[in-house]
C-alpha cells in the first residue's frame, strides 16, 4: 500500500473516533437563533465542508490551449488563403 493510502485510513478512523465520542447533546449558537444540536452532527457536518473545499482549491486548474481551437490543418484551403504569394511559390 502506498503511504497516501494509509494515512487516508488513519485519518479517517480517527474522525470517525472522535465523532463517536462526541454524541452529546450541546447547545448551539446560531446566528438568529439557539437550539441544542449534536456534537457529532456539528462536527461531522464541519468535517465534511472542509473536504469539499480543500478538494476544490487542490483539484488540477483547466488550461484552454489555442491548440484546442480549430486547427489549420483541418481546412487547408484556408491555410492557402492565408500565406503570401511569395510563400506560396517557395512551397511549390
Amino acid at each position: 500500500m502506498r503511504a497516501k493510502t494509509i494515512f487516508i485510513i488513519i485519518f479517517t478512523v480517527l474522525i470517525t473516533v472522535f465523532l463517536m465520542i462526541n454524541t452529546d447533546q450541546v447547545s448551539f449558537d446560531f446566528i438568529f437563533t439557539e437550539a441544542p444540536v449534536s456534537k457529532l452532527l456539528v462536527i461531522g457536518i464541519c468535517t465534511f465542508i472542509g473536504f469539499i473545499l480543500g478538494y476544490m482549491a487542490g483539484r488540477p486548474k483547466v488550461t484552454i490551449s489555442t491548440y484546442d481551437k480549430e486547427s489549420p490543418l483541418e481546412n487547408p484551403e484556408d491555410l492557402k488563403k492565408s500565406i503570401s504569394d511569395e510563400d506560396r511559390d517557395y512551397i511549390s
